[in-house]
């Protein structure tokens, strides 16, 4: 059996073991029913989910008509700029407040594209922060400083 499209298979590889290491970390956890879910109902289920649909995925690439791809090599320049803007995020959450902090996140992450423009980023940037408020605050009623602190308007 010849590996076809190797994106998709390694990339399967990578979602069926992401996914069993989750699921096997919820069992760890009470699992409740669906009715009245617990702390590991969430977790197990999406672990599982993620790791049927990365074998899918996985055996696509192994199917003769599936496009043949190669892995291009691991751009760290670009991996870098993701990683420092989400360890920024988790620095600037608190002084910042989410909103600013969230835009920033992508307005900085967008720059590590090679077809980066502004607008389009600042878009992305807000669609983000209107999503963060709508899921993170209003939804699931989380607490998080919203504005910057020099503000006064949390």
């Amino acid at each position: 059996m010849r590996i076809q499209s190797k994106q998709n298979f390694w990339s399967g590889v990578m979602f069926v073991f992401l996914g069993l290491f989750f699921a096997g970390f919820a069992v760890d956890y009470q699992m409740g029913t669906a009715a009245k879910m617990g702390p590991g109902y969430f977790p197990f289920w999406l672990g599982v989910i993620l790791a049927i649909l990365g074998a899918i995925i996985g055996i696509s690439g192994l199917s003769p008509k599936a496009e043949p791809t190669e892995i291009p090599k691991l751009n760290l320049k670009t991996t870098g700029i993701i990683l420092g803007n989400v360890v920024l995020f988790g620095i600037l959450l608190r002084p910042l407040g989410v909103y600013v902090s969230a835009f920033l996140l992508v307005l900085l992450s967008s720059m590590a594209s090679h077809e980066f423009k502004w607008k389009v980023a600042i878009i992305n940037g807000i669609c983000l922060v209107i999503a963060v408020h709508l899921i993170f605050i209003m939804g699931l009623g989380l607490i998080f400083p919203l504005w910057p602190s020099f503000l006064g308007l949390n």
